[in-house]
């Protein structure tokens, strides 16, 4: 019973150790994970502060820290590829990339894998950072890949940063690096495969001492210098007091630097409102000579509707005037013709003709207008002296008993 009873507890210990472990890796790689997306988002603010004073290159070390850390995530348990002979051999971020981020319009995928310099797919991973930095589409790479969830599974294991919760807020803090002009040189060092990429932690790692803290420091310093002699002078805390002066230099210092950016991002704004509104006086202006041109083009517009209104009534008018002369001239042909067929044909042709003349000289302005009206009534009364219907014969002339002479 007793061997029994050891055996179960021994047994339930072991259960509950098994627990324990599966916790403590949990944790482990929960810590990991968000220790590996806290720095990033750390890298991420220090990169948009460096590029406000100088542009980001190779030699930046913001930027090989930031590098560093994204290989890191995009590593973050990343599955191994299995040989033929059953073996696991390690793999690349880059592999993941190419596969996942083809959808991308327009991507560099294929200029990266011609690339003649760069050989290993560590360092074709570098260089695709790089380049998608340049092109301000990092952001938009990592979202398309995340969102491949079946490639992304069958790449990596359970428990990774890409496959977490931790992977949208990725791509989110990485938006914010499209803002930033990049220059990197695709045959320097940073692109060597051969060294893994290590992170430097020391810039995020910022220990601030309270007031409290720093006072309590300071009575024990001036306790332990009291007891160790009673003659003790000011001097014996003095470091305290330097320290503490050295802390004000340092805030002074960065209050000065956060100063003497807002005054550059000041003195940038008021240009820019400068510039705009010389660029709206401009367009005033503009407007202005247009509506003024507009007026001008409306008025012109008017006078010349008035004018060929006025035109057109003179040249109904004119038509008018032919028609009357042309029946005028038609009666007259017929009154000298009944008297003298010889003579009046002549003097109707004539008297046509004078007519028609003097209708053209009432409207000078319109002699170019009219001129093929005027041939037009000229061809009609010479039809009409011609015509035979209005001729008197001779025979019936000089028969009549009005015109036989005495």
């Amino acid at each position: 019973m007793a061997s029994r009873s050891l055996g179960g507890l021994s047994g339930s210990r072991g259960a509950g150790g098994g627990g324990g472990k599966k916790s403590l890796s949990a944790r482990n790689a929960a810590v990991e994970r968000r220790n590996l997306i806290t720095v990033c988002r750390f890298s991420v603010k220090t990169l948009i502060d460096r590029s406000c004073f100088e542009t980001i290159d190779d030699s930046s070390p913001e930027f090989n820290n930031f590098a560093a850390i994204l290989e890191q995530i995009l590593s973050h348990r990343l599955k191994g590829q299995v040989t033929w002979f059953g073996y696991e051999s390690p793999r690349s971020f880059w592999d993941y990339i190419r596969v996942a981020c083809r959808k991308v319009s327009q991507n560099c995928i294929c200029s990266i894998e011609n690339m003649e310099n760069v050989s290993s797919s560590r360092a074709k991973g570098r260089a695709w950072i790089r380049v998608a930095l340049m092109e301000k589409h990092l952001s938009e790479y990592i979202s398309t890949a995340l969102r491949d969830f079946k490639t992304t599974r069958r790449f990596y294991e359970d428990g990774a940063i890409v496959l977490g919760e931790e992977a949208n807020m990725l791509a989110g803090m990485l938006l914010g690096l499209n803002a930033i002009d990049f220059s990197f040189c695709l045959k320097g060092e940073g692109l060597d495969g051969n060294f893994p990429a290590v992170i430097d932690y020391t810039p995020y790692l910022k220990f601030t001492q309270s007031s409290d803290s720093i006072s309590s420091d300071e009575e024990e310093l001036r306790t332990l210098g009291s007891s160790g002699s009673e003659s003790s002078t000011p001097e014996n805390v003095g470091p305290p007091f330097i320290m503490d002066e050295n802390s004000w230099f340092n805030k002074c210092k960065r209050v000065k630097q956060k100063y003497q950016l807002t005054l550059e991002q000041k003195s940038y704004l008021e240009e820019l409102l400068r510039l705009r509104e010389n660029q709206l006086s401009e367009s005033v202006s503009q407007n202005k000579t247009l509506l003024q041109r507009i007026e001008d083009s409306d008025l012109a517009h008017k006078l010349e509707k008035e004018q060929l209104e006025y035109i057109i009534v003179e040249l109904q008018d004119q038509l008018k005037s032919y028609q009357s002369l042309d029946q005028l001239s038609a009666e007259v042909s017929l009154s000298q013709t009944s008297l003298d067929p010889g003579q009046s044909q002549g003097d109707g042709k004539q008297d046509t003709l004078n007519s028609i003349s003097e209708g053209k000289e009432d409207t000078p302005s319109l002699l170019g207008l009219c001129g093929s009206l005027t041939s037009v009534a000229s061809y009609k009364s010479l039809t009409s002296l011609k015509s035979n219907d209005y001729l008197a014969s001779p025979t019936t002339e000089m028969t009549s008993p009005g015109l036989t002479p005495s």
